[in-house]
């Protein structure tokens, strides 16, 4: 069992290093924290913020500090009994800018390099001119014009002794056969042409081992030579002769570039020519084979060994769903980690290594029974977002966006997510779609009962089975696929016949058997369709549902969130009980998360968007007046409004979610910081709409209309800013109080809570790079100082008062981890009971207990509360608004308790008011069986 018992997620990068994170270790130690997590910490990309565009898997970033550093961070973390949970990410690696050695030596030898079968490179590509050849497509026009225009030169490096590519900032390696070319052509020196022979001779080399060895005496003995008066001399006429900004030599530049093991091109061929597999549709991250034992032991050695020798304590699996076969993937992985537990250094944990699965759970999707402690927390967070939610909004709020938003086909949110699986699907996936129909068109041609099915009709309904797919994606191997896996393929397969017509049905039913319904006995072709469709659906769902409808729908955004469904709007206690009493029962060291990296809105921004289901008239009536009062502002573009209707619908939004606490309509400064970070959110929510803008041509004049739009709104003590300020007022107090209920629940339901950085104060933060900003850890250092100086008596009714400033949920978050410190047990694998409220508020709460041994907590927090809290200054609930609202409680809880948050000691009864229950806080947390954690 892992002793993780609260994490805190640090983005680390080479301005926030071990060095930093060492310095806040202390703090996190007395807020109650077990394990700092943190981003990769392998070399990743000079410069990278996130580390996700690993370049070095085998050696930790030399910018977070290296491997000194690192002990350093350990050495610090065990002194205070912490550990340290690192990300990784095996689905791929960054290959731009010429950093990632295993890249360079493919893009060097081809298919004779040693790390050739790394990536997941179509070899075989059946596209003309791409054969044995890797797609590039980095160049800023088409090939031809680029050559012709001289933006490709041919360079010398005077010290590593070889030719290369320049284009730009971009440094592509040339292989020896050109060298040889190089040399020869025009050439008299005979150490030149002896040279020339030597580089030739390489090509009978065939062991990647020989062929690099004899490929370094190549290089050294050419570096040699370049140094020699003769040597430069000829080196420099190599360059001349092949410099296409003369046009004599284009030609010969042309032949000497078909020679090498790429190809380039625009970066426009990306989507439907590219031969091998990407991170989502990036052409920087190329996918990795970690599923063949030796890549696996390549990007795992350097892991493995921190966790042997004690540095690292568990990990967080990237992406998940890129893998070819997960499950087995993590089976591997465990396995290896669970084998040199028993090896580690004596001050090193001894328990089971914690490992999660970042994995995008769909609508209804259950965790498979993988051997992972569980995910990372975004089903936890729209499973808490959704009790939030007022279902009574949901009607209203459907119908004013659909009436407001301008476009009739953006209502509907089905009709927006399978519009945006298509765009997707068929703009940034035609190749890899192509691929995976012509993975199907080969099963078929090998059977006489299938073979009449043609390769367009196969192409055409895997499309709309794509299009159709309900969840990320399967998890077939040679078996047939499990019934949750059947479910969901039987679920696209209902979807997809409504849509094809009657004569492509058949094909569809077939290529359901082929993706699994039937066992695929070992036949190597059919494992290759079902790889590629399932590498397929993962992707287009990120790329289509996350990054594309989440910034066309805009109902309520406090849905439009990381794992979330915008259709699903509110969920009952009774449907967040089910979840949490499955969670305890299958996975109760999963992660728990309300804030991310990777999160669209900051935890207490989606927090208050959520009161506007509870006002949706009011919240429709006010969005309606501000687009007619501020229509002045609005620019034209082609006879087009700028921003769209429903682009300001949403910055309406966002503006209510973003607005701080502490903001005032007339802090010239603070209204200037929020103008950048939303023209900032803008830009990005546009471009990943692609509706009047994208990312690759992006509509300036656009774009810039909508950015005056937003200056002119953010005027201090303008019309539009009082306003704004005045609603956001309103709802600010039981946004408030959400945040913090959702932060109780957080805390006190099964599994393991994250804290992601600087997430202790109010979180109205809006999708990276704004979530990824420098945080003021010394204020938070400062406000958990003062609160320990004020003993075990925290003044609740002081923090509550000052609520704005955010030590009050600091001050909630330190006491609940100090409880889980002082009884890990009960709040990691206790029993999870839900409890029944009666009364006129009922709907308005949810309760439950947890129970281990002898050890017992009871949770009641406060729901839905804006009706009871309009107009009110703070989070705080009068006990008289419960009125005859009461717990039931079985005759095992009733007795003697005490208040975790204030000490009173308190006997329960079978009836309890919930009025009674509550002290100072809206929150009724109280413990039995154990010491408690009072500090």
């Amino acid at each position: 069992m892992p002793d993780v018992r609260a994490t805190v997620r640090l983005q680390l990068h080479k301005g926030f290093t071990f060095r930093h994170a060492a310095d806040l270790v202390e703090h996190f130690a007395r807020l109650g924290i077990s394990h700092l997590y943190v981003s990769p910490i392998t070399t990743a990309v000079p410069g990278s913020l996130h580390g996700y565009d690993v370049t070095d898997p085998t050696q930790v970033n030399p910018e977070l500090g290296g491997e000194a550093g690192l002990a350093q961070l350990v050495t610090a973390l065990r002194r205070q009994r912490m550990g340290l949970i690192v990300d990784i990410v095996p689905n791929h690696m960054g290959i731009a800018g010429g950093h990632n050695p295993w890249w360079q030596d493919v893009l060097t030898w081809g298919r004779r390099s040693g790390y050739a079968h790394y990536f997941d490179i179509d070899w075989e590509s059946s596209t003309p001119g791409l054969a044995g050849k890797v797609l590039l497509p980095i160049l800023g026009g088409h090939y031809g014009t680029v050559l012709r225009a001289g933006e490709l030169l041919p360079r010398f490096d005077w010290d590593h002794g070889c030719f290369y590519l320049s284009y730009h900032e971009q440094r592509l390696p040339l292989c020896p056969a050109s060298h040889a070319l190089l040399l020869r052509h025009g050439l008299d020196e005979p150490d030149g042409l002896a040279l020339a022979e030597l580089f030739e001779a390489l090509g009978g080399q065939d062991a990647p081992q020989a062929l690099a060895a004899a490929a370094q005496v190549a290089f050294a003995r050419l570096r040699d030579y370049a140094g020699t008066a003769a040597g430069r001399a000829e080196v420099l006429a190599a360059l001349v002769n092949h410099d296409a900004r003369s046009p004599a030599t284009t030609e010969r530049l042309h032949h000497l570039l078909e020679q090498q093991a790429y190809r380039l091109a625009s970066w426009t061929t990306a989507a439907d020519a590219i031969n091998w597999r990407r991170f989502f549709a990036i052409d920087t991250l190329a996918a990795v084979r970690v599923e063949e034992p030796e890549v696996f032991d390549a990007v795992h050695a350097l892991i493995l060994r921190l966790y042997e020798q004690g540095l690292i304590d568990g990990v967080r699996v990237d992406h998940v769903d890129g893998l070819t076969d997960p499950a087995g993937y993590c089976a591997m992985l465990r396995e290896r980690l669970d084998v040199l537990t028993a090896g580690r250094p004596a001050d090193a944990p001894r328990q089971a290594p914690w490992l999660v699965v970042e994995k995008i759970l769909g609508p209804d999707e259950r965790m498979r029974p993988w051997p992972v402690d569980g995910t990372t927390g975004y089903d936890f967070m729209n499973e808490v977002g959704r009790l939030l939610h007022d279902p009574a909004g949901e009607l209203p709020l459907s119908a004013g966006w659909a009436a407001q938003c301008g476009r009739p086909q953006d209502g509907d949110f089905e009709e927006v997510r399978s519009a945006c699986r298509r765009k997707t699907l068929t703009e940034s996936f035609s190749g890899e779609l192509a691929a995976a129909a012509q993975a199907l068109a080969v099963v078929a041609a090998a059977d006489p009962v299938t073979r009449d099915y043609p390769p367009r009709a196969l192409h055409r309904v895997l499309t709309e089975l794509v299009v159709q797919f309900p969840v990320y994606r399967l998890y077939a191997g040679d078996a047939a696929l499990d019934e949750e896996d059947m479910r969901q393929l039987d679920e696209a397969v209902a979807r997809a016949q409504a849509v094809l017509r009657p004569l492509d049905r058949p094909a569809l039913l077939r290529i359901a058997n082929w993706l699994g319904r039937e066992p695929a006995l070992g036949d190597a072709q059919l494992h290759v369709a079902r790889r590629r469709f399932q590498q397929l659906t993962s992707p287009v769902a990120a790329k289509a549902l996350e990054d594309t409808a989440f910034y066309r729908y805009g109902r309520l955004l406090s849905h439009n969130e990381v794992g979330g469904d915008p259709a699903r709007f509110a969920d009952s206690p009774a449907q967040f009980h089910e979840a949490m009493v499955e969670r305890a029962e299958r996975m109760p060291f999963s992660q728990l998360a309300s804030a991310t990296h990777d999160h669209k809105r900051g935890e207490d921004a989606r927090a208050r968007l959520a009161v506007l289901s509870e006002i949706a008239q009011d919240t429709l009536t006010e969005l309606a007046s501000w687009c007619k009062a501020n229509a002045p502002f609005k620019g034209l573009v082609n006879g087009r409004e700028a921003p769209s209707r429903a682009a300001e619908l949403m910055l309406y939004q966002t503006l209510i979610g973003a607005w701080h606490p502490t903001l005032t309509p007339g802090n010239a400064a603070g209204l200037a910081a929020l103008r950048d970070r939303v023209m900032q959110w803008l830009e990005k929510a546009q471009r990943e709409a692609k509706q009047e803008t994208d990312w690759l041509s992006p509509h300036e004049e656009y774009e810039a209309a909508s950015r005056a739009f937003v200056a002119a709104l953010l005027v201090p003590d303008s019309e539009f800013v009082a306003r704004l300020a005045a609603f956001v007022g309103r709802i600010a107090a039981a946004g408030a109080l959400n945040g913090l209920t959702q932060t109780v629940l957080r805390l006190t339901v099964p599994g393991v809570p994250d804290l992601y950085q600087g997430c202790e104060f109010w979180d109205h933060s809006l999708v990276d790079p704004d979530n990824r900003r420098p945080v003021d850890f010394a204020s938070r250092e400062a406000a958990l100082a003062l609160l320990e100086r004020g003993g075990t008596g925290a003044p609740w009714s002081t923090l509550l008062a000052r609520w704005r400033d955010g030590r009050v949920k600091q001050a909630l978050i330190a006491r609940l981890l100090a409880a889980r410190q002082a009884a890990p047990e009960l709040f990691t694998i206790g029993r999870y009971l839900p409890l029944t409220l009666s009364g006129t508020c009922a709907g308005h709460a949810l309760a439950f207990c947890r129970s281990h041994g002898e050890a017992q907590l009871l949770v009641v927090v406060p729901l839905r509360m804006q009706a009871l809290l309009d107009g009110a200054m703070q989070p705080a609930l009068p006990p008289a608004v419960w009125g005859d609202t009461a717990l039931a409680l079985p005759d095992e809880l009733v007795g003697d308790w005490h208040d975790v948050l204030d000490g009173r000691a308190m006997r329960l009864t079978p009836h309890c008011a919930v009025a009674g229950l509550l002290g100072a806080m809206p929150f009724a947390i109280l413990q039995r069986g154990t010491a408690g954690a009072a500090r």
